[in-house]
């Protein structure tokens, strides 16, 4: 049985206005920083995520949450509240109590933000970010085609556009999240969709903002904002075990967990893109019936406008054009989508067989964008699997899973160790 998880909370873009933001120096060296894409068990990261979670928090509270001693939880807020990283809240203190009031702290998310970055093989999406997780506005462009240091020069642009509108707020951070082989500890990637080879990913969007920059493979950086973005992500008991992260779209993709830590292969992540499906669509690669080109949303297209569902002439239309044939009752269109869920489903039961992981996660506008056919998703897996039931659950990101895989990157440093990540975000260089 599929179920959804609740909605990350949202925020309306550009309603901010705490403290004046610094320009960007894009003259200033790249300073590349390899993501962190785990639940970090140090203290001071458990007391931050505490508050990103659920504050205005107690210390007590934040000692029951990090498992650590009343003194070191102290000690690590205290320095995180000259840090500027949390704020106390003195005017939500407990009043009538004998002795010291309790003064409960928060992340103090107005003077800051983080700058998430998504480039898709068609759209790129551009996120604001507070410290808390909580997305502030974003936006989208096509990806630019062409040479990678020109398309990526375009895209940082077209951020650092964007993100101006946030003028009071002190930029700490950009991640960047994309398909294809990435090299976390330079930037560099090679993207055969995009014809991009050692592309110098955090080179270029790094000089674009004069911030440090991380950069990760999309789907593995989906998988972690499951771990780090979600409401629940202040109790490790979620992310405990293992995960399986299945993603599909214009591409498709997994990534695995293991006790709250993303796997993130030395060689890049896996590829599902060619497993055999009964589509007798022939792939780029000469094969037939591989499962990218049978369920991306290029390939239901063409085979809607193969059928007469859609126009056969002019460019391939947007995937709602399909759905909208679909709602209005066309049989053609419901079954062309039909087939698709048959086949995700058995891409994913074939994935759970192997892996036998205790939870699934299914990430992707094919899932998210025509709820109709999650339950012929749910039919064929359950049909296909050998083996016993496992928790399998649609992202409770919605259409929104390439803006919290970009905002994950750029903030994960900080989850992870917050005074250091602080520390590099605001060195002058």
């Amino acid at each position: 049985m599929l179920t959804t998880l609740p909605h990350a909370a949202r925020t309306r873009p550009g309603t901010a206005r705490p403290a004046t933001a610094r320009p960007a120096r894009s003259a200033s060296r790249p300073r590349i920083v390899p993501p962190v894409l785990a639940i970090s068990d140090s203290p001071a990261a458990a007391v931050f995520r505490a508050a990103a979670a659920g504050g205005p928090i107690y210390r007590d509270d934040a000692t029951r949450a990090s498992g650590a001693s009343v003194a070191t939880v102290n000690r690590h807020v205290t320095a995180m509240l000259s840090a500027g990283l949390l704020r106390e809240r003195p005017d939500l203190a407990a009043s009538g109590a004998i002795g010291r009031p309790r003064i409960p702290f928060e992340v103090n998310h107005e003077p800051y933000l983080t700058i998430g970055i998504h480039i898709g093989a068609v759209v790129t999406s551009v996120v604001a970010s507070d410290l808390r997780g909580r997305i502030l506005g974003a936006a989208e462009i096509s990806t630019p085609q062409g040479a990678s240091d020109a398309a990526l020069a375009t895209i940082a642009a077209s951020a650092r556009s964007f993100v101006a509108r946030w003028h009071r707020r002190r930029p700490l951070w950009v991640g960047v999240a994309l398909g294809g082989r990435v090299d976390p500890e330079t930037g560099v990637v090679d993207h055969a969709r995009l014809g991009w080879t050692e592309a110098r990913v955090g080179e270029v969007v790094g000089a674009g903002f004069g911030l440090p920059v991380s950069v990760a493979a999309h789907v593995e950086a989906m998988a972690a904002s499951e771990l780090l973005l979600t409401p629940q992500r202040a109790d490790n008991a979620e992310a405990r075990g293992s995960g399986l992260y299945f993603y599909a779209r214009e591409t498709v993709g997994l990534a695995v967990s293991l006790d709250g830590k993303v796997h993130t292969p030395t060689a890049g992540p896996g590829s599902v893109a060619h497993l055999p499906t009964d589509s007798g669509v022939r792939c780029d690669c000469g094969a037939v019936g591989c499962l990218e080109t049978a369920v991306s949303d290029r390939g239901v297209l063409l085979e809607a406008q193969r059928v007469g569902v859609l126009p056969a002439d002019g460019a391939v239309p947007p995937i709602a054009a399909l759905y909208r044939e679909a709602r209005a009752g066309s049989s053609a269109a419901q079954q062309i989508l039909a087939d698709r869920a048959q086949r995700l489903g058995r891409a994913v039961a074939m994935l759970r067989d192997l892996f036998n992981p205790d939870r699934v996660t299914l990430g992707g506008q094919a899932f998210t964008d025509y709820p109709e056919a999650v339950p012929q998703v749910s039919q064929a897996l359950s049909r296909a699997s050998r083996v016993g039931s496992a928790d399998v659950r649609i992202t409770g990101f919605g259409g929104r899973v390439q803006e919290h895989a970009g905002a994950v990157v750029s903030l994960s440093s900080l989850y992870a160790n917050p005074l250091a990540a602080m520390r590099k975000a605001t060195v002058r260089v």
